[in-house]
């Protein structure tokens, strides 16, 4: 009795923390280690500017392509020449006007190249905003909840630490005990003892920390990575695609290719919605995300109590393996895995098979990769 009033009168020194109170300095040491949020600003921001550097090297082979242009021109005007010589076509003036409206588009590569993402970055800062929106309640949320889960981590050590300090008291009277009484005494006592012992087995909590810690970070880095990878495709492929796009334009001059120039579009379009999309992914994800950290955050509390932490269930739940809900860890998860539909999504809005086959043929590349990798390991 006198344990139990010990454990209890020592954490009802805890209270429930506060959910806008969080302390700066335990702030600056939570971003420090995880990021300053779910997705860490400074590598999207970073993603960004790479982008726009990227696209500054558009001109890299617009001279070769102007000259192709123009030879393909005089094949194009000697193959409708011969056709109208012959007799087999009448003279049409717009088919003819067709090559020159190609090459101006050549020559205003850069423009033409802004004008046709332009619809793509409207969805963009469409979605991000709505992204943006709901990161600050995220954010505020995940602070929260990881203030709460490192006070149920100090209140089961300090559980831990009085069941430890009870079991040497008991050892030494206990012997005593068996010495001076009965049996039937020290039977009593077993009773009322082993539950005591059993709480202290269940409360060894420093290998469920390590397993917890793990968990969660394996699992924000595997969305983080989910993110990082579908906008550093989009960079790549709207990049190359953006360097050789004058061949393809060239290329459309001869009736042979004349769809080249069409399907270049369509898949431009598509690589530029990638981020559009991703975002809105990304937003529909934080709407689970806030779901699960509000519930995490609401039994959080409760395990801690308006007077002092629940010492039957700190137990149960400490008695699960690792000290978390699961909740948030399997949103990250389902957030990552949703991640890369996104190609398969863009090519709904503008059917192309291309960048989507291309974006499978890369994932099994890096799959292939990663399995010689560990079979090296492992060998």
């Amino acid at each position: 009795m006198q344990t139990t009033n010990m454990i209890a009168g020592t954490a009802g020194l805890l209270v429930q923390p506060d959910a806008r109170g969080v302390p700066d300095s335990f702030k600056e040491t939570f971003n420090f280690l995880q990021g300053n949020g779910v997705y860490e600003e400074g590598m999207m921001h970073f993603l960004k500017e790479l982008k726009s550097t990227i696209w500054t090297h558009y001109d890299a082979f617009i001279a070769d392509a102007q000259a192709l242009c123009a030879i393909f021109m005089l094949i194009f005007f000697a193959i409708k020449s011969y056709e109208m010589i012959s007799g087999d076509k009448r003279l049409e003036i717009m088919p003819l006007l067709r090559p020159f409206g190609l090459s101006m588009v050549i020559l205003w590569w850069p423009v033409f190249t802004r004008l046709v993402a332009f619809p793509a970055e409207i969805v963009e800062n469409r979605t991000s905003a709505l992204f943006e929106g709901s990161q600050q309640d995220i954010n505020a949320l995940r602070l929260q909840r990881a203030k709460l889960m490192t006070d149920v981590a100090d209140a089961l050590f300090k559980v831990q630490a009085e069941t430890e300090v009870a079991a040497r008291e008991a050892d030494s009277w206990y012997e005593h005990a068996w010495e001076s009484v009965k049996s039937s005494v020290k039977e009593g006592f077993s009773q009322v003892w082993n539950p005591v012992v059993e709480m202290r087995n269940r409360l060894q909590i420093g290998l469920q920390l390590l397993a917890t810690s793990l968990l969660e970070t394996l699992a924000i880095w595997i969305l983080r990575i989910s993110v990082y990878v579908i906008f550093t495709v989009q960079i790549i492929f709207s990049t190359i695609l953006i360097i050789l796009g004058p061949f393809s334009v060239a290329i459309s001059i001869l009736p042979a290719f004349r769809d080249s120039f069409s399907t270049w579009i369509a898949r431009f379009i598509s690589v530029n919605l990638y981020s559009g999309i991703g975002f809105l992914v990304m937003y529909v994800a934080s709407l689970f995300q806030h779901y699960a950290l509000e519930a995490e955050i609401s039994r959080y509390t409760e395990l801690l109590g308006s007077t002092g932490p629940d010492i039957e269930k700190l137990g149960w739940f400490a008695s699960n393996g690792v000290l978390s809900f699961g909740m948030v860890i399997i949103t990250f998860i389902i957030g990552a895995l949703t991640m890369f539909t996104v190609p398969s999504i863009s090519t709904w809005i503008v059917s192309t098979s291309g960048v989507s086959s291309a974006a499978s043929a890369m994932g099994s590349g890096a799959g292939t990769m990663g399995s010689m990798a560990s079979k090296a390991i492992g060998g």
